[in-house]
């Protein structure tokens, strides 16, 4: 335990990457989990709030990249698709149906009568 990786009140951080450590840099998003919940820091440095989509992107194919490698017969495409239909499921978007399929139609029942 010299390291602190079996004692849950030592914070895990990632290292820093090498191209950090010889250009130096700016950390503009953290985010850990504490306890299964989610914490997130950010620089909001970006000069527009809709440039986060452009770093969230970039973010999820890099981590479809990772996933890919470490997944036999899966590949980044494979798994950029996941991430990108569970973001959009998670924002609240109403899922797409693959192409050449048809929606489901839902089937509209009447209510029945009453009988007078």
């Amino acid at each position: 335990m010299a390291n602190g990786d079996d004692d849950p009140r030592v914070y895990q951080a990632l290292a820093l990457p090498n191209e950090a450590l010889e250009k130096g840099g700016l950390e503009i998003l953290r985010i850990g989990l504490i306890e299964d919940e989610l914490y997130i820091s950010a620089r909001p440095v970006l000069k527009n709030a809709s440039q986060w989509g452009e770093v969230l992107a970039e973010a999820a194919r890099r981590l479809a990249a990772i996933y890919a490698a470490q997944t036999p017969g899966l590949t980044n495409k494979d798994m950029t698709v996941t991430i990108a239909e569970a973001f959009a499921a998670e924002m609240g978007a109403k899922p797409v149906p693959a192409p050449g399929k048809k929606p489901a139609k839902k089937s509209a029942k009447k209510p029945a009568r009453k009988k007078r």
